[in-house]
């Protein structure tokens, strides 16, 4: 079966692409979570340049609610150009899209597919990441690749105009770049030495997507604590001296600095020390979204936990619009069902096959479920401020949770005396894509007019 993977995973793209195209195109405008501000932000630097600068007036709490309530029909978008609270953001990703704006004259179904197409390389780097990690099993890197590529949520998500898909392509790629410098020589490659060549990434190019990172999105910064952790791993595994250890920090850190730097600094002469984000500006401009404390009070804590992990189940599998359109009930029973078996099942695998790892797979095991637990701490710490729970927030962990899954149907696979059974796992995680045409067409769109 080796020699099919890279035909299935060149299917598995296709099949993203046209899903992904289909949900950028069919969805309807601007019923993309925060669409209209990253669309304007983009418009911002085809017009002015690089970069906007957040104030007050870009967030109107009322006019916004006005938007969702009417569902965004031409009446009432006299002022969407005026909706602008994401102009804080890192500039990479608006940088890279003004090109598209410009070329198709605004066009918001071009940025949509711009965005989907970077989609793309998110779904190749889970492959790599999983395949590098146990190249043995490429069904386990395969299944990984489709949860990712037919995931509803993401597609809408990738199928939208916002930095997400950036994001994650940085954080995917940075992924594969710690498992493959936590990687052994291969001992298939010998210099004129007799020595392995080791080939795994250099420290500098993880300096510089932590330094892409940095100037993308805040939630990518958890990248500095994986990678750290990354080179400390390897460090303490080959017994390092202190001097080799500062020389891969020093090539890591130098660029990274310089890139994230020179946007720190921008941030520093228009929003103040020490405000390097834009996030206190951000939490002044942002008047009337509602607060946690405020819900709590409210409602109570009990409630407030309840309906936060209820809503960030839903959204993470599918909750479209501006979560405003929901699964039906039989569908979010059948996927809690789902994930419950997937927990099961990952047990299952860890206990039949945890001494069977290296310790190589062991750091880079240990480095991607660091990735998801950032992402759900993050994820954790904004909702202590603002009522967010939303799913999407994990997905820079998607990668991660995927094999997560993917290991879960693996131990119930292997459970049945058939070694092709594990390539079940497969077929069922590209069953998603039947999934995600099904939420597209019988959930979402029926759900929200289309003004054309």
């Amino acid at each position: 079966m080796q020699r099919l993977e890279l035909p299935i995973l060149a299917l598995i793209i296709a099949a993203y692409l046209i899903i992904a195209g289909l949900y950028a195109t069919k969805t309807p405008a601007w019923q993309v979570p925060d669409e209209p501000a990253h669309y304007n932000y983009i418009a911002q630097v085809v017009r002015n340049g690089c970069c906007p600068v957040l104030k007050a007036g870009d967030w109107d709490n009322d006019y916004l609610e006005a938007l969702k309530r009417e569902a965004f029909k031409p009446s009432v978008l006299d002022r969407l150009s005026s909706v602008q609270y994401e102009d804080h953001q890192p500039p990479l990703f608006y940088l890279l899209s003004a090109p598209v704006y410009a070329i198709s004259g605004g066009s918001l179904i071009a940025l949509r597919l711009f965005s989907a197409l970077i989609g793309a390389g998110i779904v190749i780097a889970a492959y790599f990441i999983v395949k590098t990690v146990f190249p043995a099993q490429g069904y386990l890197a395969l299944a990984t690749a489709a949860f990712v590529a037919f995931l509803p949520q993401h597609l809408a998500m990738m199928g939208g105009v916002d930095n997400d898909s950036l994001t994650e392509l940085i954080v995917a790629l940075t992924l594969l770049a710690c498992v493959r410098f936590a990687s052994p020589p291969n001992p298939l490659s010998i210099n004129g030495e007799g020595q392995g060549v080791r080939q795994t990434s250099h420290p500098v190019v993880l300096g510089l997507l932590v330094g892409l990172a940095l100037i993308t999105k805040a939630t990518a910064y958890s990248l500095v604590v994986i990678v750290g952790v990354t080179v400390l791993l390897r460090a303490i595994r080959e017994r390092w001296t202190i001097r080799r250890f500062l020389t891969a920090a020093l090539w890591i850190a130098i660029p990274a600095l310089i890139i994230g730097g020179a946007w720190w600094l921008r941030n520093f002469s228009v929003y103040g020390f020490p405000d390097f984000l834009g996030l206190r500006r951000h939490d002044e401009v942002v008047v009337g979204q509602f607060r946690t404390a405020d819900y709590i009070a409210q409602k109570g804590l009990g409630f407030v936990l309840n309906d936060g992990l209820q809503t960030t189940f839903r959204s993470f599998w599918g909750q479209f619009g501006w979560m405003g359109v929901v699964m039906p009930a039989t569908i979010v029973t059948l996927l809690a069902l789902l994930t419950g078996f997937a927990i099961i099942g990952a047990g299952i695998t860890f206990v039949r096959f945890r001494r069977r790892l290296s310790a190589v797979q062991r750091d880079s095991l240990l480095i991607l479920g660091l990735a998801a637990l950032l992402a759900f701490v993050l994820f954790s710490y904004y909702n202590l401020s603002f009522v967010q729970f939303q799913g999407r927030y994990l997905f820079t962990g998607l990668i991660p949770i995927g094999l997560f899954f993917t290991f879960g149907l693996t131990g119930w696979a292997s459970l049945i005396p058939i070694r092709a059974a594990r390539w079940g796992v497969v077929a069922v995680m590209c069953a998603l894509g039947l999934f995600a045409i099904y939420a597209l067409f019988r959930v979402l769109i029926p759900s929200l007019p289309n003004w054309g």
